[in-house]
């Protein structure tokens, strides 16, 4: 298992991660599997979306923040929305990987969800394998 380090800058923004999670796919030497990807944080989310327009990103945010609004909960620390949104995307991705990269459509790249930062943060990634490779 592979840790990443991430440190958000705002109070809620999409970190693209695609890059580092197939730089470790390519290292671990795993031609045929899958790749794990999941942050242990619930206040935080692990999603695969387009990453050619800058836009698609704020537009994810602006309607997650529709769907959750931002007052009204009971929880003391303040941050209930976090939690909702992270609840509604999920804390983990597994995306197949073949011929020792990643299987992502042309537009699809992969994102660490921060809904309350700004906070250093975590992604584990974990490489398995077809049956016919050598465990990691």
């Amino acid at each position: 298992m592979t840790t990443l380090e991430l440190h958000s800058r705002d109070k809620e923004e999409l970190i693209e991660i695609t890059s580092r999670v197939g730089e470790i796919v390519s290292r671990s030497g795993c031609s045929q599997g899958a790749c794990l990807v999941y942050t242990p944080h619930t206040t935080a989310g692990i999603t695969i979306n387009e990453n050619a327009d800058p836009d698609v990103v704020r537009d994810i945010l602006y309607g997650l923040g529709r769907i959750v609004p931002s007052g009204g909960y009971r929880h003391g620390e303040g941050n209930s929305p976090a939690h909702l949104k992270s609840s509604l995307m999920g804390c983990s991705k597994q995306i197949l990987v073949e011929g020792g990269r990643l299987v992502l459509g042309t537009w699809q790249g992969i994102y660490f969800c921060e809904f309350d930062g700004p906070r250093k943060r975590q992604v584990l990634v974990r490489i398995i394998p077809s049956s016919s490779e050598p465990a990691d």
